[in-house]
């Protein structure tokens, strides 16, 4: 079955890459600025969605049995809605906000299957519990100038650079990269398709 993931993550194509499947890479065409939503969890969920419907318009007629996986992840702190911050002073800014407290890392999920039954979709969103070191000005600003905060949602890596930096997780690991594996094995599963036969690297 072709994979299909929407994304210009690269910790999600790595993450997918990790757990055996080497998908067809998509980038989305959505205006993530203009959406808006009932709440951060629900704003991944609609993203998420959308990038779907984008990748799939692109496609136009599906001759082959495709799975498709969408997502859209943010920060959840302080009941606000945390993308990536993209400058170095809105990093700064962000790490002294979340320095030695929790957040929940929300990430919205979009699986659609195409094939001879037809059009099936499902849209669920994994949340997760981050716990972030106290940490001082100096490290904040080391970690800013490094250039990586700048690029992710949240403002950190849980495998990189930010690592040292996350002191605990409750839930799916895999969904603060950007992908939760166990909920897309179980959405797929819903849909009739099954995790190990989309393995198609070693």
């Amino acid at each position: 079955m072709r994979f299909v993931l929407p994304s210009s993550s690269p910790a999600r194509l790595q993450t997918l890459r990790k757990a055996g499947i080497e998908p067809e890479v998509i980038s989305p065409d959505v205006d993530e600025d203009a959406v808006t939503a009932t709440s951060p969890s629900a704003l991944t969920a609609e993203l998420a969605r959308l990038k779907a419907e984008a990748v799939l318009a692109a496609l136009g007629d599906v001759a082959e049995p495709t799975a498709l996986v969408a997502c859209d992840s943010l920060l959840e702190l302080d009941g606000r809605a945390w993308g990536k911050p993209q400058t170095e002073e809105a990093v700064v800014e962000r790490w002294q906000r979340m320095r030695g407290r929790n957040a929940s890392f929300h990430t919205g999920h979009q699986v659609v299957v195409l094939d001879e039954r037809g059009r099936r979709q499902v849209n669920r969103v994994g949340t997760t519990t981050v716990t972030f070191a106290d940490l001082d000005d100096a490290e904040i600003r080391a970690y800013a100038a490094t250039g990586e905060p700048q690029k992710v949602a949240g403002a950190f890596t849980i495998d990189s650079l930010g690592g040292p930096f996350v002191t605990g997780i409750q839930g799916d690991p895999h969904n603060v990269a950007g992908i939760s594996l166990p909920l897309v094995r179980q959405m797929l599963a819903d849909l009739g398709v099954s995790w190990p036969t989309l393995w198609n690297r070693p």
